[in-house]
């Protein structure tokens, strides 16, 4: 028999633009007052279809109190690296981790999507034990196994040592034990992403358990406590090799996007707020002369608004910050998505020049004060959070809530949970699909999205586009 690698691996970014289109997207749904067990729901995404935007399949996890958040593949195009042992793996099962729960749940989603179902579940003392580390949170496949960052350390609280990254086997789905051999400085954690030729990874931070777990502490964000570092890693060996403070006011550097095409050493980052003026902002960094640098390249204004209009956590401000939660990149590395959850805008950027980014396109819904409903009518709270691109780069969906604790504070009246899709311009722009609006069963709230076949904030290429 002639093995071949999975046809959804694609050597460069460019071939994976020109794959056909996705036609199934997973969302997980979180039951935030962990009355029912979390979710993972099967999204018709195939126009034409007669249950387009409708959720054709559910797979329902055997416990409560999970809390569900972000997610991803066993593995991906990063298996066709040259030094990867794995080419002839399948792109087949979805790794979710209950973030507060510390269990890990693997979803096999073939041979039919329709009838997805759990594979195997990895109880959170298996982590604990092999790794020291709990609250997992971001998949990435890579070429020799699946890595899962935490934000988590060990004991109770979660502050017993600081988090980090482990291993899972792509294959068993076995813990195999934690990433790091020399973390320098770095004692929080949040995403991380990497460069594969060019063997370095970038990490950034978020919080501790006890700063999120409950809710956002007013007194440690305006004390500056929360994360506002990158922290650059030798991958091979493992070893924290530079970190760049970003200034403490600049609160939680969250979602890490490097260009897609490895012959680029750049890459993006999304701060969540600046506490001196209640900006949100974009940072740029790149490598040059064998030294990590970056700068803010871009930055997004709060927005005024009356005290009655404000949720109690922002009435002492009388305004709304854009609250920066989400970012994603397109395949082609020239359009960058930020999600401003606070402020109800989801903002495209033209990041053709890295390092300037233009606006070339907004679109409004939910939001704070705003509350801009759909353009088919109905209500849609919060505001724009999680992001996916598909990989032609033309359809941009995303989803409405933050963090169980969190939508509580900064939407107090509730969200619903909701995905919707808006159409983007070749040369720039974004239009919200008046078609397209999933509506998720009662008492559950959507985070991430993945597309079958993969996705912008899936797949890392080890060959550079031709």
């Amino acid at each position: 028999m002639t093995m071949r690698p999975d046809p959804t691996f694609h050597a460069s970014p460019k071939l994976a633009m020109e794959a056909p289109a996705e036609t199934f997207a997973y969302t997980v749904l979180l039951s935030p007052d962990f009355s029912k067990p979390d979710a993972l729901a099967v999204i018709d995404v195939k126009p034409g279809s007669p249950t387009y935007s409708k959720i054709v399949h559910t797979v329902t996890m055997p416990n409560k109190g999970d809390e569900f958040h972000h997610f991803g593949w066993n593995a991906c195009s990063s298996a066709l690296s040259p030094l990867a042992g794995h080419a002839f793996i399948e792109r087949r099962y979805l790794i979710i981790p209950g973030m507060r729960s510390s269990r890990i749940y693997i979803v096999d989603t073939k041979p039919d999507p329709r009838e997805a179902k759990i594979h195997k579940i990895i109880e959170p003392e298996e982590v604990f034990k092999k790794t020291g580390y709990s609250r997992p949170h971001t998949i990435h496949c890579g070429p020799e196994g699946i890595y899962v960052s935490t934000l988590g350390g060990g004991g109770k609280d979660g502050t017993d040592g600081p988090p980090g990254i482990f291993i899972m086997d792509c294959e068993t789905f076995e813990v195999l034990g934690r990433w790091e051999i020399d973390r320098g400085s770095q004692t929080k954690h949040y995403d991380f992403w990497w460069n594969l030729p060019r063997d370095y990874m970038v990490s950034s931070e978020w919080a501790l358990p006890p700063q999120f777990e409950n809710g956002i502490v007013p007194e440690d964000l305006l004390s500056n406590k929360y994360g506002h570092r990158l922290h650059f890693w030798d991958l091979r060996a493992r070893r924290n090799v530079q970190t760049i403070d970003l200034g403490a006011n600049h609160q939680m550097a969250l979602e890490v996007r490097p260009a897609h095409d490895p012959v680029r050493e750049y890459g993006f980052v999304g701060v969540v707020v600046d506490t001196t003026n209640l900006e949100g902002s974009i940072w740029t960094w790149w490598r040059e002369g064998g030294k990590f640098h970056i700068e803010k390249t871009a930055t997004i204004p709060p927005e005024a608004a009356q005290k009655d209009q404000l949720p109690p956590l922002l009435q002492g401000f009388g305004a709304v910050p854009p609250l920066v939660t989400d970012i994603d990149l397109s395949m082609d590395d020239k359009f960058l998505y930020v999600a401003c959850w606070g402020t109800g805008e989801m903002r495209q950027y033209d990041v053709s020049d890295p390092r300037k980014p233009k606006l070339a396109g907004s679109v409004r819904i939910g939001g704070i004060v705003r509350r801009a409903p759909h353009p088919n009518g109905q209500a849609f709270a919060g505001g724009p959070q999680m992001v996916e691109i598909s990989r032609d780069g033309k359809r941009v969906y995303w989803t409405n809530s933050l963090y169980s604790t969190w939508d509580d504070q900064f939407y107090p009246q509730g969200i619903p949970g909701a995905e919707v899709m808006a159409n983007a311009s070749p040369g720039g722009g974004l239009e919200l699909a008046k078609d397209y609006w999933v509506s998720l069963p009662d008492g559950y709230r959507a985070h991430q999205i993945r597309l079958d076949g993969g996705d912008c904030s899936t797949d890392s290429f080890c060959y550079p586009s031709a």
